[in-house]
């Protein structure tokens, strides 16, 4: 079941949402639609320390970037989350080039930015990024269970090759949970990205084609479709992953599967919910939590440009379900035609760029990053899919960030 976010529905969720040292975000005009409040760009052609990529891929040029890569591509962005200070973001990539065997030299990192958002009063629309600085996830400790692509080192970076890391999240004690989806696992690293304990499966044997532990049995999980999204209750206690695709018994249907993991007992509770995507061919690309039950959910279809037209934040609640026992959906935010009164988007970047000025469009393949930044405000980042395009038909993706305003909505 979907709602819309009425003015009514939006006045409950405020209500129920709200916390009052966060009534400075609040909207005066209840019945204000989403806004784009900024947009922060970062070139896709960043490139931090590191030995070459893209190695794996066949050499030459594919819209305009030309593999071998120098070093390590700073792209991909799969997961925000707050930084040290203010205005500071953690922001991972993924695995790298979309594929196991073509990744295997991209260091699975985290870096620190701070976008200089573009707004109505000002700002350079520049992501500042200390490109020397950077979390690596490794397991100098042997803890992953199976052999990784550096495995005869002393560090045992981890690479593509390794793990695809698709959500993020800080625990209490500046812990990093991941979502994967390779396993699909669950991942614990300290706060300098060193591996903390064996990866935690996802529950009913659901293994991707690329787990390491197959051992010739078929995948129950499809290739791509592992815990895309991850949310973390605000006390820290508690994760959902969650399913970005059906599993292998229920293709063609629209069920995704959200879990719950205690953070305390490192281990799945047993609780479950279902999401139900619009379309059978949605995916569940991540999750945010306002508070103890609210989330909201990014649910996008695979188009990219001008054929991006549906991806859609809902705000569920996990103890409203339907009569078939499915989350109860309400949309919050269209990001296919986001107002932009104020035309923060223009003027392009690139000649050519599309999706730009009143409404602006989300137009990347893969919006797959969001951030409850506080009271009604949202920070999104794309996936770039390093080097697909999507604002512009003839250049590789840059990476893009948005802060938008839901009116109506608050959380912890």
């Amino acid at each position: 079941m979907v709602k819309r976010l009425s003015t009514t529905v939006a006045a409950a969720l405020a209500v129920t949402l709200a916390i009052p040292s966060l009534a400075a975000f609040a909207d005066d005009n209840a019945t204000a639609q989403p806004t784009l409040l900024g947009r922060a760009v970062l070139p896709v052609e960043t490139y931090a320390p590191g030995p070459p990529s893209g190695t794996f891929l066949p050499p030459g040029t594919v819209n305009g970037i030309t593999f071998p890569l120098p070093s390590q591509p700073v792209e991909g962005f799969s997961a925000i989350i707050a930084g040290r200070q203010p205005g500071e973001y953690l922001a991972m990539p993924d695995n790298g080039f979309g594929a196991k065997a073509n990744s295997k030299d991209f260091l699975i990192r985290a870096y620190y930015i701070r976008p200089d958002f573009k707004t109505a009063t000002g700002g350079s629309g520049q992501v500042d990024i200390d490109l020397n600085e950077f979390i690596e996830f490794r397991d100098p400790d042997r803890l992953i269970g199976f052999p990784i692509i550096n495995e005869g080192t002393a560090e045992r970076l981890l690479t593509g090759g390794d793990i695809d890391p698709e959500s993020l999240q800080r625990g209490a004690h500046g812990d990093l949970w991941v979502g994967d989806e390779f396993g699909p696992w669950v991942l614990h690293f300290d706060a300098t990205g060193k591996l903390l304990d064996s990866p935690f499966a996802a529950p009913g044997g659901l293994r991707s084609p690329n787990n390491p532990h197959l051992g010739g049995a078929a995948a129950t999980q499809p290739n791509s479709r592992g815990f895309e999204a991850m949310a973390i209750s605000p006390d820290g206690k508690y994760l959902y992953p969650a399913l970005e695709g059906a599993t292998v018994a229920e293709l063609g249907t629209t069920r995704r599967h959200v879990f719950e993991f205690s953070v305390r007992e490192e281990a799945f509770t047993g609780r479950t919910w279902l999401y139900q995507t619009e379309q059978p061919g949605y995916f569940v690309s991540d999750m945010a939590a306002l508070d103890r039950h609210h989330l909201l959910v990014i649910e996008r279809d695979g188009g990219l440009g001008l054929n991006a037209l549906f991806r859609r934040v809902y705000a569920v609640n996990l103890t409203d379900l339907d009569a078939g026992g499915s989350l109860v959906k309400t949309e919050a935010v269209d990001l296919a035609a986001l107002p932009d009164p104020n035309l923060i988007s223009l003027p392009p970047i690139h000649a050519g760029d599309v999706g730009l000025g009143n409404p602006y469009r989300v137009t990347c393949e893969s919006i797959e990053a969001i951030h409850h930044v506080a009271g009604n405000r949202l920070l999104l980042g794309c996936d770039n899919n390093f080097p697909n395009t999507g604002r512009n038909p003839g250049r590789a993706d840059d990476n893009e960030f948005i802060v938008l305003k839901v009116p109506g909505l608050r959380g912890e």
